[in-house]
């Protein structure tokens, strides 16, 4: 069997399945997982979905941004956005099946033989792997909560609180953790985050850096997948870190690497110029 993960996909099908030919993926045989943000911007949002149910078996994935903001809108507690490619998906006939499986996915998932995580965004630097791991539960119990979903999804919009505290309750709680997860990209040395800049490393506001760069960093040492951060090019010289989102919907490249042997694939995107 061998494992593979690719970058975020954001609707971009082709790319993904031009990949996957190139490797001879069988889900008979092989794995697949997903570092999130399945879906929006791109042209086949409804077809990624289909694609990916279609062989949910052979699939692990982690919930991204654009994930939770897709289940909001299907939920009538957000609007969709300028740029947004989602209707497709709410007006298809098996939308009901497509997101009750979406909402069944991890924020953070941990395979323990490998000793290797998965995540869209990161882990910030003040939690340690298996505080990160209760952290991700707490939200992942709510999305399969019909009562608590709704109020959770209404409420994860926002950018504070800026920093993780034992003593959060609630959404407020939540919304950070989802943070941490799904958005994060720079933040201080005690996880304090920033929310506005998306640029590459070398943006960061005065006192803020890419949260992998910290060095007392408590995951530090943990082989880690992400994705999430197109500026960064698919660059990060942390070891043990694989940034796979190389901004295929932006006209990039879309990026696959064999979990096993680290060896990486790209298809490039020209048709999303």
């Amino acid at each position: 069997m061998a494992l593979y993960a690719v970058g975020d996909l954001q609707g971009c099908l082709d790319p993904l399945k031009c990949l996957l030919e190139g490797v001879n993926f069988d889900p008979a045989r092989d794995h697949l997982w997903l570092v999130g943000d399945l879906v929006n911007r791109g042209p086949q949002s409804l077809e990624t979905l289909r694609f990916l149910y279609a062989m949910r078996e052979s699939v692990t994935s982690v919930l991204g941004n654009h994930d939770l903001h897709l289940l909001a809108v299907a939920h009538n507690i957000e609007r969709l956005k300028k740029g947004d490619t989602l209707r497709e998906i709410l007006d298809a006939p098996d939308c009901d099946d497509l997101l009750d499986w979406l909402r069944r996915q991890k924020l953070m998932h941990y395979d323990a033989e490998r000793d290797i995580v998965l995540v869209h965004a990161g882990i910030p630097p003040q939690w340690s792997l298996k505080k990160a791991l209760r952290r991700a539960s707490e939200v992942e119990e709510v999305l399969l909560d019909d009562a608590r979903l709704p109020l959770f999804l209404d409420g994860m919009y926002g950018n504070e609180p800026a920093k993780w505290d034992k003593d959060l309750h609630g959404v407020t709680r939540l919304r950070v953790i989802t943070n941490y997860f799904t958005r994060m990209r720079f933040c201080t040395a005690d996880g304090t985050l920033d929310l506005k800049s998306k640029e590459g490393v070398g943006s960061a506001p005065p006192g803020y850096a890419p949260w992998f760069s910290h060095p007392n960093r408590k995951a530090r040492g943990q082989k880690l997948i992400f994705g999430h951060w197109a500026a960064l090019e698919g660059r990060c010289d942390e070891p043990g870190l694989f940034a796979l989102d190389t901004g295929c919907v932006w006209g990039g490249a879309m990026t696959l690497l064999d979990v096993d042997s680290g060896r990486k694939y790209r298809c490039d995107c020209p048709a999303q110029r």
